[in-house]
């Protein structure tokens, strides 16, 4: 009876030891099918192009303000908005909001991943959907706010989705300006078209300024993705994108920063730019490669 009660409790502990074994080795995935939806909830028509200061704009920004909830991220300093005025090239007084959650780490040293959800709206009763510019980066936001609710960082994970890039990067400006929280930041991120290529290929804008990044990524799991280096040396042949995006705020502040971003293509600020245009499967990797350097900077920094 007793050799009975033996191996019935080892048998427990054995049964024990490979459950938590193999909870341990399975890894939160990404959500792909809920990327693929909120790309084209994003970029609909019903969106109106996204300008600032729009219906669809706001229509956009609600649907955001869902999401970012529903996924589990938390207030970023006390709210989900961050409403900032500027005056647009017509001299016109703007008002935009960045929509902005966190995730909490293990420390409160923080990796801030941005993406703009406003385009340049409507010309001529055309729709300039913005799908790769920057839905594109935008949804990719909410996939990752679901796989780190999940998966927990060691950095507290900030993501932006900012507002009026289109007009001269004046979310990232304002989120700057207005954070006490810069000193604690180890770098940023930006998203900002990581959809539309045929190529498969995508550049990471960044390690000409600050070398020590490379490496890190180089490292990673590129998920089937070609990452090209460059657009970033003032004296190499190609356009320098160290302030073409949101990244560059962050860069002024001396902020590192790596940019993810296909080269310009056909659709770039076209009424083309439509959801039925987006190589998904492309895309669907483009994101899961930026999740890898996420975790790889989360691990290393």
């Amino acid at each position: 009876m007793n050799h009975i009660k033996l191996h019935l409790l080892l048998s427990f502990f054995v049964l024990l030891f490979v459950s938590c074994s193999a909870d341990q080795e399975t890894e939160y995935v990404l959500d792909t099918d809920q990327l693929i939806e909120d790309l084209r909830i994003i970029s609909s028509d019903s969106t109106e192009g996204r300008r600032t200061g729009t219906e669809g704009n706001q229509l956009a920004r609600e649907y955001l303000l869902d999401r970012f909830e529903e996924e589990g991220a938390e207030p970023f300093q006390g709210s989900f908005t961050h409403e900032f005025n500027f005056n647009s090239r017509q001299g016109e007084e703007v008002t935009g909001q960045n929509v902005i959650g966190q995730i909490t780490g293990k420390t409160d040293s923080v990796i801030v991943i941005t993406a703009h959800y406003d385009h340049i709206g409507m010309r001529d009763s055309l729709i300039f959907n913005g799908a790769d510019d920057d839905a594109s980066g935008t949804a990719a936001l909410l996939a990752y706010i679901d796989y780190f609710s999940h998966v927990e960082p060691n950095h507290t994970l900030v993501f932006a989705a900012f507002d009026a890039e289109e007009m001269g990067l004046q979310g990232a400006r304002a989120l700057v300006q207005d954070s006490v929280f810069l000193d604690k930041v180890k770098m940023n991120i930006n998203l900002d078209m990581i959809a539309q290529n045929d190529k498969d290929e995508i550049y990471a804008v960044g390690t000409y300024h600050y070398p020590e990044l490379k490496p890190i990524l180089d490292g990673i799991d590129k998920a089937g993705v070609n990452v090209l280096y460059g657009h970033d040396d003032p004296n190499s042949n190609l356009d320098d994108w160290t302030y073409a995006s949101d990244h560059g705020p962050f860069h002024q502040q001396g902020v590192p920063f790596i940019y993810f971003g296909v080269s310009d293509h056909e659709h770039y600020h076209q009424h083309t730019d439509d959801f039925e245009t987006i190589p998904q499967e492309f895309y669907k990797k483009s994101v899961q490669m930026i999740l890898n350097a996420i975790k790889a900077f989360d691990e290393s920094l």
